[in-house]
């Protein structure tokens, strides 16, 4: 069964082990190998959300993106990580030579550690933990203290002033994310993240008036806190050359933009998770994928002939034998992730960066009230099941916009008086 796939092949390779080791090694054996799938993962992810990220921005403003090293430039992430390898790594000569290797260190671990409670798809979760959510929210909000850790270890005004506004942005959205999660734990009543996707297999939480608001508060938050734009302050070129992570060089710079993309797409996988149903999903045909990737391998330009011949009898070969099964649910929970990742995109691609007070002023006089209004609306939405309660709640979360809207419009301008002077 393809929808059981990995699982499988874990189970087989832990009954094989088993036969040969004693129980406590076995045992060993089993969590380096959710360890090792971990670590395999993480980078792999990084690296290819770099190339979607430069071809779908490139798309956006009319250009190719990377297409010179292997098919479709799929080889350039491999390339890039070469280059930093074997670039120099440059310490200011005032640096704190410890905290400036510990910062991008902090930076990407609390990212991979994440990882291990994203459930990717049913039974596909490395570590089920009862709280899975506070795990979430404890081990992310460590990513402040690594980048004012590198920001001020790098003894460089621009680099403090970036790591300041860092700590100030990530501290500020974290308080409404945190409100925004509540409302699961009130009517799902468990901080594991597989309950939560489980209690969404009759109704996903985002068709919902409380969900959806929650959903749109902890996904921008979320944006807030990976730095990404238009909420990308701590960086600012424009303002602070690269922010808290000017004076990085070589893997030491590389390891800070991991950090940012691992947690663009935690950030992804979480909403897919807490509102969008997680690996639930309607019972599809998987047989007619495969007919339709035919024709797509089959015109692949860039791809060598043989390839295509090779992939084109493959898919045909394979729709036969795929009949009666249904789209995985990894399959599912992949899709909407990457969803998400698209719109993460698409934002950079669309807006201008924010100013610093309409950044915090976004988080303290919007998203939080809204937060603290929808924890009181999933209440309605629990005391009174069906559609009075579903009524009830949307008008107070739309009223509660309106009114939120309007309170923080920015004043009217006057109109400007010239006087001449002789």
């Amino acid at each position: 069964m393809i929808d059981q796939l990995f699982v499988s092949g874990y189970t087989a390779v832990m009954r094989i082990v088993e036969k040969f080791v004693p129980g406590w090694l076995a045992t060993v054996i089993s969590i380096l190998l959710r360890i090792g799938a971990i670590a395999a993962i993480a980078p792999a992810i990084m690296m290819y959300l770099t190339w979607l990220e430069r071809k779908i921005i490139a798309r956006m403003q009319n250009r190719l993106g990377p297409n010179r090293v292997g098919p479709y430039g799929l080889a350039q992430p491999l390339a890039d990580g070469l280059k930093m390898l074997i670039k120099e790594d440059i310490v200011p000569r005032g640096a704190d030579h410890l905290l400036h290797f510990l910062g991008p260190v902090l930076a990407v671990v609390p990212a991979i550690l994440v990882f291990a409670v994203i459930p990717f798809g049913r039974n596909m979760v490395a570590v089920d933990l009862d709280v899975g959510v506070l795990y979430v929210l404890a081990v992310t909000s460590i990513s402040s203290y690594a980048i004012f850790i590198g920001g001020w270890a790098s003894r460089s005004k621009f680099s403090v002033l970036g790591a300041i506004r860092s700590v100030a942005q990530i501290i500020s959205y974290e308080v409404p994310s945190v409100l925004s999660v509540v409302v699961l734990l009130m009517v799902v009543g468990r901080l594991s993240t597989v309950a939560i996707v489980e209690a969404q297999a009759q109704q996903w939480f985002v068709f919902t008036p409380w969900g959806f608001i929650g959903a749109a508060i902890f996904f921008l938050s979320g944006i807030a806190e990976v730095n990404r734009t238009p909420f990308d302050m701590p960086e600012a070129e424009s303002e602070l050359v690269g922010g808290f992570h000017t004076e990085y060089s070589g893997m030491k710079f590389a390891l800070w933009y991991m950090g940012e993309f691992l947690g663009a797409f935690a950030i992804s996988a979480f909403t897919t998770t807490f509102f969008l149903g997680g690996w639930q999903g309607p019972s599809l045909p998987l047989w007619p994928m495969c007919l339709l990737m035919i024709p797509v391998v089959a015109t692949a330009a860039r791809m060598p002939k043989l390839l295509r011949a090779i992939g084109v009898v493959a898919l045909a070969a394979a729709a036969p034998g795929l009949v009666g099964e249904t789209v995985p649910s990894w399959m599912w929970f992949l899709s909407k992730t990457y969803a998400l990742v698209f719109v993460l995109v698409w934002l950079r691609g669309t807006f201008p960066r924010l100013r610093v007070d309409q950044l915090m002023g976004l988080a303290w006089k919007f998203l939080l009230p809204m937060a603290l209004i929808n924890i009181v609306a999933a209440g309605v939405w629990v005391m009174w099941p069906g559609v009075v309660g579903t009524v009830v709640s949307a008008a107070m979360l739309a009223i509660s916009v309106v009114v939120l809207v309007r309170l923080n419009a920015p004043a009217p301008l006057q109109p400007r008086r010239y006087v001449l002077v002789d």
